[in-house]
C-alpha cells in the first residue's frame, strides 16, 4: 500500500508542478502587452545571456532592421503580428489600402459561399471592417494619428482578438478552397478538414508555414520571416511567402513565437 500512496503523492506533485508552471506562463503572458511599443533590435541580446551564436545572429539582423515590436506569446502571435504590421504599412500606402479594403469587404461573401455560416461571420467581419476603417489614410490627423489609433486598437483585447478570429477564418477558407494543394503541407494522416477545425480556426493554436502561405495567398500580401535559431552559419535565414513576392510584412520567428520587424 505504501508504494501506491507514494505513486499517488508523485502524481499529485507532478500535477502541482504543472499547475504552477501554467500559472507562471499565464502571469508572463498577461503582463506582456498584446503588441509592444517599438524597441531596438538589440533588446533581444539580453534574452540569450551572451550566447555567442545568437549574439552574432542578432547583430547581423540589426544591420537590416532597426526596430521590432513584441507580441504576446499566446499562440495567436503570428496572426496578431501579421495584422498589425500590414495595417501599419497600409496607413502610408493609400492605393494598397483601398485594394485591401475591397478584398476585406468581399471576403465575408466568399466565406459564405465556401459554407461558413453567415451568423458566425457577421460580428467578426463587422469588427474587422471597423478596424480597417479606423486606420484609413484619409482619416483626419494623418499617419501619426492613425498609427496611434492602430496601437490602441491592437492592445484592446476585444478588437485585437476579433481581428485574429477573422483572419483565422480567412486562412481556413483558403485551405478549403485549395485543399488539394495544401494537403501536401500537412504531416501524418490528418485531412484538410480536420486540420482546419483543429489547428487553424481555434484561438491560441500556433501557426506554421501552411498558415502563412494560405493567409498571404488569400489576401495577396507578401510576408518575409527571419528565422532566429541555432542553425549553422552566422546569419539569420529569411523566407518569403509567397516565394518571390515583394514583402510588405516583416516578422522575426523564434521557435514557437513571432514578433514584428522594421527594415532599415
Amino acid at each position: 500500500m505504501e508504494s501506491v500512496e507514494q505513486d499517488g503523492e508523485q502524481v499529485n506533485r507532478d500535477d502541482l508542478i504543472l499547475q504552477q508552471q501554467r500559472e507562471i506562463e499565464r502571469e508572463i503572458s498577461d503582463s506582456t502587452p498584446l503588441v509592444s511599443d517599438q524597441l531596438p533590435l538589440t533588446c533581444l541580446t539580453a534574452e540569450y545571456n551572451g550566447d555567442a551564436v545568437f549574439t552574432a545572429k542578432i547583430q547581423a539582423l540589426a544591420s537590416k532592421y532597426k526596430y521590432m515590436r513584441r507580441t504576446r506569446p499566446d499562440g495567436n502571435c503570428f496572426f496578431r503580428a501579421f495584422a498589425y504590421s500590414y495595417l501599419e504599412w497600409l496607413i502610408s500606402n493609400k492605393a494598397a489600402y483601398d485594394k485591401f479594403r475591397q478584398i476585406a469587404e468581399s471576403s465575408k461573401d466568399k466565406l459564405i459561399q465556401l459554407g461558413f455560416p453567415s451568423f458566425t461571420l457577421e460580428d467578426f467581419h463587422g469588427t474587422f471592417m471597423d478596424v480597417i476603417n479606423r486606420v484609413n489614410p484619409e482619416n483626419p490627423g494623418g499617419v501619426e494619428k492613425n498609427q496611434s489609433e492602430l496601437h490602441t486598437i491592437f492592445n484592446e483585447q476585444g478588437y485585437s482578438d476579433y481581428v485574429i478570429v477573422y483572419l483565422r477564418l480567412i486562412t481556413s477558407g483558403k485551405l478549403q478552397e485549395d485543399a488539394e494543394f495544401y494537403q501536401h503541407f500537412i504531416e501524418g494522416d490528418m485531412s484538410i478538414e480536420e486540420f482546419r477545425h483543429q489547428e487553424v480556426e481555434p484561438m491560441f493554436k500556433e501557426s506554421d508555414h501552411i498558415h502563412i502561405i494560405a493567409l498571404s495567398a488569400a489576401l495577396g500580401v507578401g510576408v518575409r520571416v527571419e528565422y532566429l535559431d541555432r542553425a549553422e552559419g552566422g546569419t539569420v535565414k529569411a523566407h518569403d511567402f509567397p516565394e518571390g513576392a515583394q514583402p510588405m510584412v516583416f516578422l522575426i520567428y523564434r521557435p514557437g513565437h513571432y514578433d514584428i520587424l522594421y527594415p532599415n
